[in-house]
C-alpha cells in the first residue's frame, strides 16, 4: 500500500501545511470542509506537492523531517525540486 507526503498551501495567505496520508485528495477535502483546527482558519487549501512512499512509516518520517526544518524557504525549495528528501 502506498502512502504520501503532501504539502498544502492556502489560496489566501500562502501558508503551508505538511501532512502524510494514504489518500491525499481525501485529506484535502477533510481540511477544506470538516477539520476544526489549524487548517480551518486558512481555507481554501490546495495540494501543491506530493511524494509517494512504500509505507506509512516512511511517509511519516518524511513529514517529520520537513516539519523539523521550520523554514518556509526550505519547503519552497522542496516544492521547486531544488532539494530532495
Amino acid at each position: 500500500m502506498l502512502f504520501y507526503l503532501y504539502i498544502l498551501q492556502t489560496k489566501t495567505t500562502k501558508k503551508y501545511y505538511i501532512g502524510s496520508s494514504e489518500h491525499p485528495e481525501v485529506r484535502l477535502h477533510y481540511h477544506n470542509t470538516i477539520e476544526k483546527g489549524y487548517t480551518s482558519r486558512y481555507r481554501p487549501w490546495e495540494i501543491i506537492y506530493t511524494k509517494e512512499y512504500e509505507s506509512k512509516a516512511l511517509a511519516q518520517q518524511a513529514e517529520r523531517k520537513v516539519k523539523s526544518w521550520k523554514s518556509k524557504r526550505m519547503i519552497e525549495k522542496l516544492i521547486a525540486g531544488e532539494i530532495q528528501l
